[in-house]
């Protein structure tokens, strides 16, 4: 009787700890759904819905409708590529990054190397050089406008020169010179170097102190010697990631171009260019689908190409 009851106490017990396992994963399961669930539908309905319904519309006929009326295969694509402007916008700003982004890369890890070397106010530093990160594309465009690079005479860029008895200059006039480059690429840089910095420093404070002990018994001279050695092969997979980051935002340009260049024809990115032909007169949403395509095709096989050759992905091992 006794071994009866112990059996069945036996069996009770194993059915609850099955039960209570099975609400247990179903549990953390309806948690993770909860959390997962709001953000999941977001990403489906505000950028991936929108995305395919943009494919969608690339092979239609869609003038001021976001509806298609006629199907016309790969038109629109070939519209595009043998549009001059498009594909000199394109070529611009191919190279506008191949200057902007090994700029940008730089002035950031020389920010992040002196904060990680510098004794005192350490946070202070770092929470000022971060700071322009918050200021939105379009209120700092308007204060390198009307403040910093304005064409006249009371503009800071125009009044220092001054001093050097140089003629104002109309920064955002004309393209020849191009000197809105100048502005243009000034308030990338303070925009934008903060931010990498601190993926820099973040890089930089993971490197064991034990490698610079060793190079100093090695005979390694501080300086050029030993960044070159060791922290520059340190942070090879940070700065592949700095540099994707900074290429992809390059191609992505749009508020500082739109507010300082206003309706200007010249130095116009693809977003701009884009922009006008979807929402402005015209209102070719079929053309303008098939320049977005083209243009995240285009920023796609420059990555993975950019990828490839440094790297990306790959162990300090490898």
């Amino acid at each position: 009787m006794a071994t009866t009851t112990q059996s069945v106490s036996h069996r009770t017990a194993a059915t609850t700890e099955a039960v209570r396992r099975r609400l247990g994963v179903r549990g953390r399961t309806l948690n993770f759904w909860l959390f997962v669930g709001p953000f999941l539908a977001g990403l489906i309905i505000f950028v991936y819905a929108p995305i395919g319904w943009s494919l969608w519309l690339s092979f239609f006929e869609a003038r001021s409708t976001v509806t298609p009326t006629e199907f016309v295969g790969l038109e629109n694509y070939v519209a595009m590529l043998s549009d001059g402007d498009f594909v000199g916008s394109l070529v611009t700003f191919t190279v506008f990054a191949a200057f902007a982004v090994p700029l940008t890369f730089a002035l950031s890890l020389a920010l992040a190397l002196m904060v990680h070397r510098i004794r005192f106010m350490k946070g202070f530093f770092r929470s000022v050089f971060f700071l322009p990160t918050a200021c939105s594309f379009v209120a700092a465009s308007l204060i390198w406008k009307m403040s910093v690079f304005n064409g006249v005479r009371f503009g800071l860029a125009n009044t220092v020169l001054s001093w050097f008895g140089v003629d104002q200059i109309a920064w955002l006039a004309s393209p020849d010179p191009p000197w809105y480059w100048l502005v243009i690429v000034t308030v990338r840089l303070w925009l934008q170097s903060g931010f990498y910095m601190i993926l820099f420093l973040a890089a930089l404070q993971n490197i064991p102190r034990e490698l610079y002990e060793a190079a100093a018994i090695d005979g390694a001279k501080s300086g050029w010697q030993t960044f070159r050695h060791i922290t520059l092969p340190q942070l090879r997979a940070t700065s592949t990631a700095v540099i994707l980051l900074l290429l992809i935002a390059a191609y992505q340009a749009f508020d500082e171009f739109y507010n300082l260049l206003d309706k200007a024809t010249w130095g116009r990115p693809p977003l701009v260019y884009l922009w006008n032909l979807a929402l402005g007169e015209n209102q070719d949403y079929g053309r303008g689908s098939a320049g977005a395509l083209i243009l995240a095709l285009l920023i796609c096989m420059v990555t993975l190409l950019q990828g490839r050759i440094l790297g990306f992905g790959k162990g300090d091992d490898e």
